[in-house]
């Protein structure tokens, strides 16, 4: 049941039509973001484990060099990784929803959301126990709305220089306004 609603979740044409969409510099030759985010979600669900790996199971299906998939993971803008989030978020909010799977509210009649984030600098190291795992998280800046009703994380700001303070007016404004 889980790998049926990351299909449908990470479908390809809705991913590729959300990188259209959302990339400003980024374009696509042969390598579709959907065969990157479907190479990152194996490494990321632990089916390999880092996506070097990946990519030599999947090699001829990807038609690409490893070197090819590096650069395009590397050059992904925030805003597409965003939009991912948004996407995604949208997505199982809804098939919680349908399924009554909410959680009780934390502040009676109101919609909560949680705000965090980091800012590590580059100095900063892994966490010691991360040190060794091939698939750790990438050291960076980013800002992470979650909704405690569906214990999602229904928004992302990915950003080179996170202003935490004024994307958290940012992001107010903006659910204010709809």
């Amino acid at each position: 049941m889980v790998r049926r609603l990351l299909e449908k979740a990470l479908c390809p044409q809705i991913l590729d039509e959300l990188f259209e969409r959302s990339a400003k510099t980024q374009y696509t030759r042969e390598l579709l973001f959907s065969t990157v985010v479907n190479l990152i979600s194996l490494v990321v669900c632990g089916v390999y484990p880092s996506v070097h790996a990946a990519h030599q199971a999947l090699s001829e299906e990807i038609g690409v060099s490893v070197t090819s998939v590096y650069n395009k993971i590397n050059g992904i803008e925030p805003s597409s990784s965003g939009e991912l989030v948004r996407e995604v978020g949208s997505q199982m909010e809804a098939t919680i929803g349908h399924l009554n799977a909410t959680m009780p509210d934390l502040l009676p009649g109101y919609r909560v959301k949680i705000i965090d984030g980091n800012a590590i600098a580059a100095s900063e190291h892994h966490l010691e126990v991360l040190r060794d795992i091939s698939s750790a998280p990438l050291l960076g800046q980013s800002l992470v709305v979650l909704d405690p009703s569906v214990m999602l994380a229904v928004d992302v700001f990915p950003c080179e220089e996170c202003r935490k303070t004024q994307i958290i007016k940012h992001y107010t404004a903006s659910r204010n306004s709809s």
